[in-house]
């Protein structure tokens, strides 16, 4: 039978999804292939968790769809196809009594400019201090604070392509041993129509720069004298610390929207995305979200959400081992979900999103978060 060429480019478009995954799994498949992957050696890598709970929800895939104030984190690019200023700020409870907020704002100007600027911070407070002399605990507390400001400049130069750019610095404290770095994001958005509905397309670079390394407070220490006659008194020292580079993450993905009403109250959008750090193999997620708009003839609306991102660490099983009820959860992590509700005129718009994501074996995170639009 003749393919119409809608069909044809729906094939395409279904095969490029599909293939995405391929691709991931042929880098560590061919035989032969050494893995010398460089697991555990980056820092700061609390530049990975995200902004806002529909970003949560949708996992890295969303970095081809985001066009709000969250786009600042996901795709720097996105952020040029807001036409109103916006903010977005959200908090997570993370695993182990630790916390992650994230807020961010994007100003529109000159008719195709944005500017925009977002905070990051993780940590927690006051924990006790334990030692092998004495495992009650010293008396003494400790507190961890992780922070990363960034800048964000991006322009939509036609109506089909929008780049932008992000610097940030990144603050690392650890007790009393500080460290700091300087990244930057990249993010490119193509958009466009397929078979007469919106597609869209994705690339990012994320957290590319220095290498942070940590002095002060418990790395300073003193050592003995070695040479005879020289007294007895310590020689002040300072103990060497490694420097890890950033996190750094390459990601492409893909849009599309395979249910789009005409007046564009009713939307459902499947997303395929890849992606590459440098302290991991490659991995990829699949997601999708519906929306609804005036719901009632009303200026309110929801969505939901669902998502699945894999990555090759997660799976710590070795070949051969026998299976666990621990392999099921490492099967889970990865896998989010969420909704929100919004109110919007042609204005202004407030919504409220919330999205929970498996961790595997560490359970389950909740995030909450808060967006507006004038």
């Amino acid at each position: 039978m003749k393919r119409t060429p809608r069909s044809g480019y729906i094939l395409l478009l279904a095969t490029l999804m599909v293939g995405l995954p391929s691709v991931a799994l042929g880098q560590s498949t061919k035989p032969g292939n050494n893995d010398n992957t460089a697991y555990g050696t980056t820092s700061a890598e609390f530049l990975l968790l995200g902004a806002g709970a529909r970003g949560t929800a949708l996992g890295g895939s969303y970095a081809a769809v985001a066009t709000d104030a969250s786009a600042l984190y996901y795709n720097p690019a996105g952020a040029a196809l807001g036409t109103h200023p916006s903010f977005v700020v959200g908090t997570v409870d993370y695993v182990a009594d630790t916390r992650y907020s994230w807020g961010g704002l994007a100003f529109p100007f000159g008719g195709s400019k944005v500017f925009g600027v977002q905070l990051g911070t993780f940590g927690f407070k006051d924990q006790p201090v334990y030692t092998v002399e004495q495992p009650t605990g010293t008396g003494a507390t400790y507190s961890v604070n992780e922070t990363f400001v960034g800048l964000t400049y991006a322009q939509q130069f036609s109506d089909r392509f929008s780049a932008g750019i992000t610097a940030k610095g990144v603050f690392d404290n650890l007790g009393s041993v500080s460290g700091s770095a300087f990244g930057l994001d990249f993010g490119a958005d193509f958009h466009s129509r397929l078979g007469g509905k919106p597609v869209r397309l994705g690339f990012t670079v994320q957290n590319l720069g220095t290498t942070m390394d940590y002095s002060g407070g418990d790395l300073n220490t003193s050592i003995p004298r070695d040479t005879a006659g020289a007294g007895t008194e310590p020689v002040p020292a300072e103990l060497k610390s490694k420097a890890f580079s950033l996190p750094t993450v390459f990601q492409v993905a893909l849009a599309y929207d395979v249910v789009s009403s005409a007046n564009q109250n009713n939307r459902l959008t499947v997303i395929g995305s890849f992606n590459q750090a440098n302290s991991n193999r490659a991995g990829f997620g699949f997601a999708s979200e519906w929306t609804s708009r005036h719901l009632g003839g009303s200026g309110f609306g929801a969505a939901a959400r669902g998502s699945y991102s894999w990555a090759p660490a997660n799976n710590i099983s070795t070949s051969g081992a026998v299976p666990t009820a621990m392999t099921d959860e490492e099967n889970l992590q990865g896998a989010a979900g969420g909704g929100g509700l919004f109110y919007e005129t042609p204005g202004f718009l407030v919504g409220v999103d919330y999205a929970f994501k498996y961790m595997g074996v560490l359970g389950g995170t909740h995030y909450l978060s808060v967006s507006l639009g004038w």
